[in-house]
C-alpha cells in the first residue's frame, strides 16, 4: 500500500499527537466546557461520549481508512478507490468538499488565531493590569475595529502555520505536535492546579459534573452530537490526509479511541482551568467567545499573579490554534503537491497566501466591510456558516457512506481486525447509526 514518494508518520505516537492536536482547537478551550455546564453537567458528558462512540468514532475510522488505502490527497484517493471498486469517480466530490472546507475554515480560523497571538503579547506587556470591564471591552472592540491590527496578527499567525507545514510531515506536522501538545497539557495542568487553590474548584466541579437529567432534551442531544462530530476535525479532509501518511501496522479503532479520549480529557481540563478563575472573580461563565477575550483578561488584570497566568493561558490558546491550523492547511497542500508540479514548499506558500488573502476579507468584515452582506451574513459569518452547516456534515456523511457501502466488506473487516460480534456492531454503526446522526445534525443546522 505504501509508496516511496509518499511521506509516512515516523511512529504511532507521532500520528496520535498530530491527530489529537488537530481535534484540540479553540472551540475545545471554551465551548465544550461551557456546553457541559449549560446542558446538564455530567449528563451532557455521558450523552456526548455516547455520540462520539456512535457517530464520531465510525466516521473518524472511516476517514483514516480511506486515506490509508488511497495514500494520496483526499480528491485523488476518493476518485481512485471508487474506480477500483467499480463505482463512479464522482465520489471524488467528497474529497473536493473536504479540501474546500479546510481551506475556507482556515481563512477565518487564522484571524482568531491572530487574536490569540495579540493577547499573548498583551499579557506579557501588562496591558490588562488594573483595567475595568469597560476598558477590557474597549480593547477588544478596538482590535476588531482596526484593520491594521487584525491584518498584522492574522499575517503573523499564517506565517507560523506556513513555516510548520512547509517542513513536511515528520519535520513539520509531527515535530510541531510532539512539542506543542505536551506543552499545552503542561500549561493546562498548571492552570488547573491554580484553580484548585482558588477556593472555587468545588463550584467548578459541581458546574461541570453534577448531572441534571432534567436539562436533557432533544436539543441537548443534538448539540452533543454536533459537538462530537465537529470536535474531531471530521469532514474537513484532514483525517483523510493524515490517514494517507499512515502505515498498515496501526490499529485504526484503538488509535481512534486514544485520540477521542485525549480530545475529551483536554476539553474537560480546559473547563477545570477556566471556570475557577471565572467564579473567583464573580464573572459569568456563559459569555461564549467573550469569555476568552473579554471576561478572562479582566480577571487576569485584577488578580495576584494575573500576568503570568494570562501569559500561560493565551500561550495555551495559541498552541491549540496552531495545532488545528496546521492540520487545516495540510489537505490543501497535499492536494496541490500531488495534483500539480509544485514542490512541497511552493504548494505550502501558494495555499498559505490564498488562505491569507481570503482571511483578509474575513477580518475586514469586522470593520470597513461590515456592511457587505451575503444572505444577511458578513464574510466572516458566511464562511463559518457555510462550512459548519453544509460542507462538514456532507463530507463526513459521504465518507462514512463510502466506507460502509462501497468498500469491499471483507477487506474492511480484515483491516479493522474485529471479532465477529465487533464486525456486526461496526456494520450497524457505519451503515445506519452514524449516517443518521450526521443527517440529524445537518437538517437541524439548516432549520
Amino acid at each position: 500500500m505504501a509508496k516511496l514518494a509518499h511521506a509516512q508518520w515516523s511512529s504511532r505516537m507521532g500520528f496520535v499527537l498530530a491527530a489529537a492536536g488537530s481535534a484540540v482547537g479553540l472551540g475545545n478551550i471554551w465551548r465544550f466546557s461551557y456546553m457541559v455546564g449549560d446542558s446538564g453537567g455530567a449528563a451532557f458528558v455521558l450523552v456526548y461520549l455516547a455520540c462520539v462512540a456512535l457517530v464520531g468514532l465510525p466516521i473518524l475510522v472511516a476517514e483514516w481508512m480511506i486515506g490509508r488505502r488511497g495514500q494520496k490527497n483526499p480528491i485523488n484517493t476518493m476518485s481512485d478507490l471508487a474506480a477500483s471498486h467499480g463505482k463512479t469517480r464522482a465520489w471524488a466530490t467528497i474529497g473536493v468538499s473536504g479540501v474546500l472546507a479546510a481551506f475556507l475554515i482556515l481563512s477565518f480560523y487564522s484571524v482568531i488565531g491572530g487574536w490569540s497571538l495579540n493577547y499573548t503579547l498583551s499579557s506579557v506587556i501588562g496591558t490588562f493590569n488594573g483595567q475595568d470591564a469597560d476598558s477590557i471591552g474597549a480593547l477588544f472592540s478596538g482590535m476588531l475595529g482596526s484593520p491594521t491590527t487584525l491584518l498584522l496578527w492574522h499575517t503573523a499567525f499564517i506565517v507560523l502555520v506556513i513555516g510548520i507545514v512547509a517542513r513536511g510531515v515528520t519535520k513539520g506536522l509531527e515535530s510541531a505536535a510532539r512539542t506543542m501538545m505536551p506543552a499545552l497539557v503542561v500549561l493546562m495542568l498548571i492552570l488547573v492546579g491554580y484553580g484548585m487553590t482558588s477556593g472555587y474548584f468545588g463550584e467548578t466541579l459541581s458546574f461541570m459534573f453534577s448531572p441534571d437529567w432534567d436539562a436533557l432534551d432533544g436539543g441537548v442531544v443534538l448539540a452533543a452530537m454536533g459537538q462530537a462530530f465537529f470536535t474531531l476535525s471530521l469532514g474537513m479532509g484532514i483525517m483523510m490526509a493524515y490517514g494517507s501518511y499512515l502505515g498498515e501496522d496501526v490499529n485504526l479503532i484503538s488509535t481512534a479511541r486514544t485520540v477521542i479520549l485525549l480530545d475529551t480529557a483536554i476539553a474537560l481540563l480546559a473547563g477545570l482551568a477556566i471556570f475557577p478563575i471565572v467564579f473567583a472573580n464573580g464573572l459569568s461563565a456563559g459569555e461564549g467567545p467573550g469569555l476568552i477575550f473579554v471576561t478572562l483578561p479582566l480577571a487576569f488584570g485584577n488578580m495576584t499573579g494575573g500576568t503570568i497566568l494570562g501569559l500561560m493561558f493565551f500561550l495555551l490558546l495559541t498552541f491549540a490554534a496552531l495545532t488545528s491550523a496546521i492540520s487545516l492547511l495540510e489537505p490543501v497542500v497535499e492536494t496541490l503537491e500531488e495534483r500539480t508540479s509544485m514542490s512541497r514548499i511552493v504548494a505550502t506558500l501558494v495555499s498559505g497566501v490564498a488562505v491569507w488573502a481570503l482571511g483578509v476579507a474575513a477580518l475586514l468584515s469586522f470593520n470597513v466591510w461590515a456592511e457587505v452582506l451575503f444572505f444577511g451574513l458578513n464574510i466572516f459569518d458566511l464562511l463559518d456558516t457555510f462550512t459548519s452547516k453544509i460542507l462538514l456534515p456532507l463530507t463526513g456523511l459521504g465518507a462514512i457512506l463510502f466506507a460502509a457501502w462501497c468498500l469491499e466488506r471483507k477487506s474492511v473487516e480484515t483491516e479493522l481486525g474485529l471479532s465477529a460480534a465487533g464486525v456486526g456492531v461496526w456494520n450497524i454503526l457505519a451503515r445506519f447509526v452514524a449516517p443518521a446522526g450526521v443527517i440529524a445534525v445537518f437538517v437541524t443546522g439548516l432549520l
